[in-house]
């Protein structure tokens, strides 16, 4: 069986029947799925069959499940069940459903975030990943992918497929460099030790793109650009978008120096420097809004019928192409990221991106038969007027006797 053949209808171990594909990633693919025996819908990420008998890819999907089950937390996506069958070829994690979207979408929606929707991502992103930190664990792919928004606007880290214990195996056993390039930290490229100060590397370019909307680094080749990081430091944020305090910039220098001994030592810490930096600027509360068009989100807004999806043994046809999102224009714009009033107690959830919704049809009563029935009404109207001016005037009065001097 290939990942292409899991269509709507087909089960996972006699108990998830599968719905929809949400993501499709390198090694993976995660479906919308119906949990039968307790009637919720859930995320089932299916490892691709081509990985199933491959021990490097299966090791680090089942370090994924094992990982993830030991952490909860409002700010981690849950894992609820896990299962390895090699005789079927598959392999696949139950997860949490997350139905607003991700944080790679927002940016692609909105562009840059000013300083306090930026503070309010991080601060999530961070407390989540101190939880795993807590735990020795190592996460190492940090990135906006990976960072995902509910519907009830709560930021959950996901995907720690790449975790691994930081006392554990530390450093590369191959000259494969695992991760996302733009992201991977000095030690994950020059094969360094990996810390947790490696995962405070990636959250502090997560944080430059969120307020610049750009990564820090290019290059002709993807190793080039995973190379530049080795002898260049992080620009300063205000270097490429106007708007972002000096405060900002210090935090992002620090999480983001090449020797990982100048950096916060781990999430915990550089949480509690974005904590103060965002008490010292004064930043009100914010609650993070959902992207408009995400893949979630549209699989969400699809009805799902146990009974339909149980029954079902046709592949469902293939859904209309979806807009895609605008290209951040490194532009900060305010209104796309509303910031409360100072001193309020009321957080509100910012508006989606304005869609301009359709003119309505206008009213008209040019037609024929419009014309006829206002033609008959204007007449009627006049000999009303005119026969009401008759008997108020010459009429009624005319019939009363003359008054006595």
């Amino acid at each position: 069986m290939t990942e292409t053949e899991l269509g709507a209808g087909e089960f996972l171990d006699n108990r998830y029947v599968i719905d929809r594909p949400i993501a499709r990633g390198g090694m993976s693919t995660v479906y919308r799925c119906v949990d039968t025996r307790l009637g919720r819908a859930v995320a089932a990420k299916v490892m691709d069959a081509r990985y199933v008998h491959d021990r490097v890819f299966l090791d680090r999907f089942e370090r994924e499940a094992r990982a993830m089950a030991q952490l909860s937390h409002p700010n981690l996506v849950g894992v609820y069940d896990f299962s390895h069958d090699e005789d079927e070829g598959l392999v696949f994690l139950i997860m949490e459903l997350i139905t607003g979207g991700t944080l790679r979408e927002l940016l692609a929606e909105r562009g840059p975030m000013p300083p306090h929707a930026a503070s309010a991502v991080m601060r999530a992103t961070l407390t989540g990943l101190s939880v795993a930190h807590r735990k020795s664990l190592v996460h190492r792919d940090i990135k906006p992918d990976n960072i995902l928004i509910s519907a009830d606007h709560t930021v959950k880290l996901a995907d720690f497929g790449l975790v691994r214990a930081a006392a554990a195996d530390a450093r590369h056993t191959t000259d494969q460099i695992v991760g996302t390039v733009s992201y991977l930290s000095p030690e994950q490229v020059d094969g360094s030790p990996i810390t947790q100060a490696s995962d405070v590397y990636s959250a502090g370019i997560v944080l430059f793109e969120l307020l610049t909307g750009t990564v820090p680094f290019a290059g002709e080749t993807p190793l080039a650009h995973a190379y530049a990081r080795l002898s260049r430091d992080v620009p300063r944020a205000s270097s490429r978008i106007a708007g972002v305090p000096k405060l900002f910039d210090e935090l992002v220098a620090t999480a983001t120096a090449r020797d990982p001994r100048d950096r916060f030592v781990d999430a915990a810490e550089f949480l509690a420097a974005l904590v103060d930096v965002t008490a010292e600027l004064g930043l009100t509360d914010y609650v993070v809004p959902l992207p408009a068009n995400s893949a979630a989100n549209r699989a969400a807004a699809q009805p799902t019928s146990l009974t339909a999806l149980t029954a079902l043994t046709a592949a469902r046809p293939p859904a209309a192409a979806a807009p895609q999102p605008r290209e951040a224009e490194h532009v900060l714009d305010q209104r796309l990221f509303p910031q409360p009033a100072a001193g309020s107690t009321k957080i509100v959830a910012p508006p989606p991106v304005a869609v301009r919704p359709p003119a309505p049809t206008p009213v008209s009563n040019r037609g024929p038969g419009g014309l006829i029935a206002f033609c008959v009404a204007a007449a009627l109207t006049i000999a009303l007027v005119a026969l009401g001016a008759w008997w108020f005037g010459s009429g009624m009065y005319g019939q009363l006797p003359a008054l006595l001097a």
